[in-house]
C-alpha cells in the first residue's frame, strides 16, 4: 500500500498555496557551508510591482524564481553555527534589522532550522 499523505502533509501543502504578501525589506537564500560548518543567509532587496510581485530594485523588472542567469549582489550576508544565533542576529543585531513582516520571521526560523539538521547530518539543504 502506497503512503498516504498525512494530515501534517495535506495542512502543510494547503498552507503553502494561500496568498503571501512580500517582505518589502527583501528576501533571503539559504545555503549551508559544510566545509565550514556553517549556515549562509544572504538578504537581497527587492521592489513589489502593482500585482504584488519581486521587482529589481534598479530596473523594475519582475524577478524569476527559476535563475535567470542574472546575479544579483546581496545586500548583506550573515554566517553561524546555529539556527538560533542567525535567527537573533536577523532579529536583534545591529543595525537595521532586514525583516518587516512577522510571517516572513517565521518562515525564516522554519528554514533555518532546517539548514541547521541539514548541516548535522551531512545532506544536502534545498531552502523551500
Amino acid at each position: 500500500m502506497p503512503d498516504m499523505p498525512s494530515r501534517r502533509e495535506k495542512l502543510d501543502d494547503q498552507l503553502s498555496q494561500r496568498f503571501i504578501a512580500l517582505d518589502p525589506a527583501g528576501y533571503f537564500l539559504i545555503r549551508i557551508d559544510h566545509e565550514a560548518m556553517e549556515l549562509v543567509v544572504e538578504h537581497y532587496g527587492n521592489g513589489i510591482d502593482e500585482l504584488g510581485l519581486a521587482t529589481d530594485p534598479d530596473t523594475g523588472e519582475v524577478l524569476s524564481c527559476g535563475g535567470d542567469g542574472v546575479i544579483r549582489q546581496p545586500l548583506a550576508v550573515f554566517r553561524g553555527c546555529s539556527a538560533k544565533q542567525l535567527g537573533i542576529d536577523l532579529t536583534e543585531g545591529p543595525g537595521p534589522k532586514p525583516l518587516t513582516f512577522l510571517d516572513h520571521a517565521l518562515y525564516l526560523g522554519r528554514e533555518l532550522q532546517r539548514a541547521q539538521t541539514c548541516l548535522e547530518q551531512g545532506t544536502d539543504y534545498i531552502q523551500d
